[in-house]
């Protein structure tokens, strides 16, 4: 999935023949607390009195702003070039950044793919300076799938190193990752943070598969609270929706998933029971308003401390002002846990 931001500006015309549209889930959720910037499948951590958002473009754009609602500002480029990553599509303009900081370091997951291709690697840049002008250094792919070293160990021989994301369990760190194909994976790393331990045996997990022909799951993110694991992803299609909203028969629109589990390796079940290696995940947000919120995912989720709640953050469309990929809007909302379970919260008037 790209990664795109801009800012929203007034003034937006309309789209033509967007009736008969695909029926929202009523008022079932509430709406997002605006962020004012598109992007698509918003990447945000915050450091330093700053909410940063990094985006897939040309050499991995980066923005600042003191609040999640704005304004942003442009800090530059992560790379000082071109991934060094060989043989593989968009070297220019790497996909969906993925950012973590550990101890004095940030660490930038980065994907080289095409669209809908197994074709791809995942790469990985470090800084020590969260500064404009200071490039980061690329150290290269850390796994590859269908070409390119590595790609002859399973699962890297049938699933898609896109979308990825890295999760610290106290001492352990978890790369998960996987977008259609065989699902969602996860693979230990190493202390590094840029490797694995042992490439040629990754012990690695399915941590979920939808089971079906179309198996549209993606974009995984892992967050903890009150002793729970959770595992959240993007379910069905994002985005080159028909006028009318309608997705290609048979395809239903994205919402945002999750399922829990006491272990960050799995399994996770959903509240009904299901696990997600079965095509569990129940919705925690999808469409509503009468699709002025529609299709929301590419999320993830910011992690409170003490009693400052969790924060889930994703993109949606507008779907009575545009359905351009471009136009994705990034939207927010405090989590509440209801018997354990994260419930998307309406914003404080």
């Amino acid at each position: 999935m790209v990664r795109l931001l801009h800012f929203l500006v007034a003034g937006v015309s309309l789209c033509a023949g967007l009736v008969g549209a695909a029926p929202p889930e009523k008022n079932k959720y509430p709406r997002p607390n605006e962020a004012n910037v598109y992007a698509h499948d918003p990447n945000v951590i915050k450091d330093g009195g700053y909410y940063h958002l990094f985006k897939g473009g040309v050499h991995i754009s980066w923005w600042r702003a003191r609040s999640l609602n704005g304004k942003w500002e442009d800090m530059g480029h992560l790379l000082e070039g071109d991934s060094i990553i060989p043989n593989k599509k968009n070297a220019t303009r790497p996909w969906a950044p993925s950012v973590i900081k550990m101890g004095d370091t940030f660490y930038c997951y980065y994907t080289l793919s095409g669209r809908g291709k197994r074709d791809s690697a995942i790469g990985v840049a470090t800084t020590k300076k969260l500064e404009r002008g200071v490039y980061w250094k690329d150290h290269g792919a850390l796994i590859q799938t269908e070409r390119g070293e590595g790609s002859d160990v399973f699962p890297f021989t049938t699933s898609n190193a896109i979308d990825a994301s890295v999760f610290i369990d106290v001492d352990k760190a978890y790369l998960n990752y996987g977008s259609f194909f065989s699902g969602i994976w996860q693979v230990p790393l190493a202390k590094d943070l840029k490797s694995l331990p042992n490439p040629r045996k990754p012990n690695a997990v399915q941590l979920a598969h939808k089971r079906q022909k179309r198996n549209d799951i993606e974009g995984p993110f892992m967050s903890f609270h009150g002793g729970w694991y959770y595992l959240w992803f993007s379910r069905g299609m994002c985005c080159r929706f028909n006028d009318d909203l309608t997705p290609v028969k048979g395809k239903e629109v994205y919402s945002i998933r999750v399922a829990r589990s006491k272990s960050a390796r799995g399994p996770f079940v959903d509240r009904n029971g299901k696990k997600t290696t079965q095509g569990g995940g129940h919705k925690v947000y999808a469409s509503n308003h009468d699709n002025t919120v529609f299709a929301p995912g590419g999320l993830g989720v910011l992690m409170g401390k003490n009693e400052t709640p969790d924060i889930l953050y994703y993109h949606y469309f507008n779907a009575k002002v545009s359905l351009k990929h471009e136009k994705a809007r990034v939207g927010y909302n405090t989590l509440k846990y209801v018997n354990g379970w994260p419930v998307v919260q309406a914003s404080k008037k």
